[in-house]
């Protein structure tokens, strides 16, 4: 039987966080053995917003590399850099013929940051047909995502939807592959809001923070009233927040965290999820130094292209034939 094909990116803008690692990076790892699998470096969606270009530039190699450390194989999946497949673009703008603006300017992360900036560019207003073309362009069957990206895949199987019924059968319609729990995890200092890249405080842990850094970090992370290791988002989202964590790294189910520390305080609890946390990435950094200067990066990336531009040309070709794009 024909595996199914999974893909996912990442934003090559700053370094990757706990929260990334445990939310998409965790989960490829998971399914690089059931899937044919597609990671590519998103450098394109992170020019929506002003890049400094060395910086930008520096980030898509160190991306490669920290995936690979992170446990992703690239014998098991083909790794991409987003703007080296030129055809991606193309369907991309033919994408955006057939989606409607409404859609766009309903989408939950437009309104957030079109918000904090008046002068936004418009892609910021259409980069999710970007991601479209991104998972359509391979058949892609699943895309795994956090709870809160859910509705980029959402409106790629609108459009790809429409596309099929005014065309003809073009596309596969994905599928969001989310972990069982749903989990994701939060700033460490505000756990009302997600961990993230974007806010680099003590706040969020980066995959390439020095041990001291992360464990004080954990220790300084915010609790909540009382001192009972118990999992209630609502009442207790600091502490519910670190049993996310906690659960995600060692597999463990809420219900054995719970019962395993139901006689610890706070302290002891952050410093045994400090040291958890501590080995996971020193792990990672061991990897990732020793790969970030090879030229093995150059060779996954080469084949990467290859692979993955094929597969976008042909679909872009069958496109453009259904349009009525050809002489």
């Amino acid at each position: 039987m024909e595996k199914k094909i999974v893909l996912t990116g990442l934003q090559p803008t700053g370094v990757i966080t706990l929260g990334n690692y445990i939310g998409a990076i965790k989960q490829i790892k998971k399914y690089q053995n059931d899937y044919e699998s597609f990671i590519f470096i998103a450098d394109m969606h992170a020019i929506t917003v002003p890049q400094d270009k060395n910086v930008l530039h520096k980030n898509i190699k160190s991306l490669v590399a920290l995936y690979i450390a992170c446990g992703i194989n690239p014998e098991k999946n083909t790794i991409y850099i987003q703007s080296e497949n030129k055809y991606i673009a193309n369907i991309s703008w033919l994408l955006e013929c057939n989606t409607y603006y409404g859609e766009l300017s309903r989408m939950t992360q437009f309104k957030d940051k079109s918000l904090k900036n008046e002068n936004f560019t418009a892609g910021l207003l259409t980069y999710p047909i970007l991601m479209a073309a991104d998972i359509l362009a391979m058949d892609a069957n699943y895309v795994p995502v956090g709870i809160d990206q859910k509705q980029h895949v959402e409106i790629t199987r609108d459009i790809a939807m429409r596309f099929n019924k005014k065309y003809g059968e073009t596309f596969v319609i994905p599928e969001p592959l989310i972990s069982e729990s749903g989990i994701k995890i939060m700033d460490l200092q505000d756990p009302g809001k997600k961990m993230s890249k974007s806010n680099p405080d003590k706040g969020t842990i980066n995959l390439l923070d020095k041990e001291n850094v992360v464990k004080k970090k954990i220790m300084s992370a915010t609790t909540d009233s009382g001192n009972e290791i118990k999992f209630d988002p609502d009442t207790k989202p600091g502490i519910s927040n670190l049993i996310n964590i906690l659960a995600s790294l060692t597999n463990m189910s809420i219900k054995d965290i719970e019962e395993q520390f139901k006689d610890s305080n706070y302290g002891s609890f952050k410093k045994h999820i400090a040291n958890i946390v501590a080995e996971e990435l020193k792990q990672i950094q061991d990897k990732y130094y020793e790969i970030i200067d090879s030229k093995e990066l150059d060779k996954v990336l080469d084949a990467g292209k290859g692979v993955s531009s094929k597969l976008a040309e042909q679909k872009l070709e069958e496109m453009k034939q259904k349009i009525g794009l050809y002489r």
